[in-house]
C-alpha cells in the first residue's frame, strides 16, 4: 500500500506547497497533478463539484502520484466518510471553532477502535494501490487530517484545539479570518491586527507539534510565509492562475484596464 508523502513530509517539518481545485474539471486535476505540486485540494465547500465529479479527480490526481486532498462543506462524519470511500488521501475541514469539534472530525477518519468511521466503499484503496484489507488496516496513518482556523474566536483556543491528537495541520483561510475581525461598523482589521492574528495561530501550531499553512496569491509570499516558519501552503487555484494568466495577454495586446478579481483563490 502506498504511504501518503506529505503527511510523512508534515511530520517530518519539511514544507508542502500545493494548490486549490475550484473549476471541478477532472481534466485540469489531471494536468496539474503532473505539475510537480506534491498536493492538491478538491474544493468542495465554496464550488459547484459533486461528489462524483471529486470521485474522478481524486482518481486522476493519485494515478499521477500526487496527492489527492480535499476540502468539505463541513466537518460532518458523513462527509468525511464520502469523500474518504470515493479516494481522497486526506482531508480539510473548515471553521473549526474548538477541541470537541476537532476530535469529532479526527473521530470519523478512524476506524474502531481509534475512531468511528464506517467500513465500506472501494475506490480508497485503488488511490492506495492497496487490497481493501490492507487499506482497513493502515489507513488511520495514512489519512491527512487538516482543520482549519478562519475566526478569531477560534484563535482564543487555538492551544486546546491543535493539541488533540490526529491533527496533522492548520490551515488558514485569511478572507474569513479578516471578516470575523471587523468591527462593529464593517471596517476591515488592520495589516497589523491580521499579522498578529496569523502569528498566535503558527505559533500555537509549533506549541502542539503539528504544521501550519494558509493561503497565499503569489510565489513570493509563499516564500515569505515559509520563511516564518508555516510549512503547508497553498498558492492561489488553478481558476487564479487561468485568469492571471488570460489578463497578463490581454494587457500586453489590447490594453485592457485591471478589472475585479472574480476568484479569490
Amino acid at each position: 500500500m502506498k504511504s501518503n508523502p506529505v503527511k510523512k513530509a508534515l511530520r517530518e517539518g519539511k514544507p508542502q506547497v500545493g494548490t486549490w481545485l475550484s473549476l471541478g474539471s477532472v481534466v485540469a486535476a489531471r494536468f496539474l497533478a503532473r505539475s510537480g505540486m506534491p498536493w492538491l485540494t478538491v474544493d468542495m465547500e465554496h464550488t459547484q463539484t459533486d461528489i462524483q465529479t471529486a470521485a474522478l479527480m481524486f482518481g486522476v490526481i493519485a494515478d499521477a502520484g500526487c496527492v489527492p486532498l480535499v476540502r468539505i462543506s463541513t466537518g460532518r462524519h458523513d462527509l468525511i466518510k464520502s469523500v474518504l470511500d470515493c479516494g481522497a488521501m486526506g482531508i480539510v475541514a473548515p471553521m473549526v471553532m474548538d477541541a470537541a469539534e476537532a476530535r469529532s472530525i479526527v473521530e470519523a477518519t478512524q476506524y474502531p477502535p481509534r475512531g468511528t468511521r464506517s467500513v465500506g466503499g472501494g475506490l480508497h484503496a485503488l488511490n492506495y494501490g492497496a487490497t481493501a484489507e490492507e487499506y482497513y488496516r493502515r489507513a488511520d496513518d495514512e489519512i491527512l487530517v487538516v482543520i482549519q482556523t478562519e475566526h478569531i474566536a477560534a484563535v482564543e483556543v487555538a492551544d486546546e484545539t491543535y493539541a488533540v491528537p490526529g491533527i496533522d495541520a492548520v490551515f488558514v483561510g485569511p478572507n474569513d479570518l479578516a471578516a470575523s475581525m471587523r468591527a462593529p461598523d464593517g471596517t476591515p482589521p488592520s495589516k497589523e491586527q491580521m499579522e498578529a492574528a496569523l502569528t498566535r495561530i503558527r505559533e500555537a501550531a509549533a506549541r502542539q507539534g503539528i504544521a501550519s499553512g494558509l493561503h497565499v496569491f503569489s510565489i513570493e509570499d509563499g516564500h515569505r510565509r515559509l520563511a516564518e516558519g508555516w510549512r503547508f501552503v497553498a498558492v492561489n487555484s488553478e481558476l487564479k492562475f487561468m485568469l492571471q494568466g488570460a489578463a497578463e495577454v490581454a494587457r500586453a495586446f489590447h490594453d485592457q484596464p485591471q478589472t475585479g478579481d472574480v476568484a479569490k483563490y
